[in-house]
C-alpha cells in the first residue's frame, strides 16, 4: 500500500461561527519548499476566509480571480 501525503484544510461552521485550519508547509514533490506558509486568506475586509491546498500557484490565481469576482459581483 502506498503512503498518501496531502494536505487539508478544515473548516467547521457551529453556532454561526467559523474555525478554519491548515497545516503550513508548501512541498514540491518530497521536498520541502517553505515550512511556515499561511493557507488561510482573509478577503474582502474581513467578511470571506479562504483556505487552499495543493499546487500554490493556482491556489493564489484562484483566490485572486474570486476576490475580483467578489468586488464586481458582492451579492454573488
Amino acid at each position: 500500500m502506498n503512503k498518501v501525503k496531502s494536505t487539508t484544510v478544515c473548516a467547521v461552521l457551529k453556532d454561526g461561527k467559523i474555525a478554519i485550519g491548515a497545516d503550513g508547509q508548501a512541498t514540491m514533490g518530497n521536498t520541502v519548499a517553505k515550512s511556515n506558509v499561511n493557507k488561510i486568506r482573509v478577503l474582502h475586509e474581513g467578511k470571506i476566509l479562504a483556505g487552499f491546498a495543493g499546487s500554490t500557484a493556482d491556489a493564489f490565481t484562484l483566490i485572486e480571480r474570486l476576490s475580483l469576482i467578489h468586488i464586481s459581483e458582492p451579492t454573488r
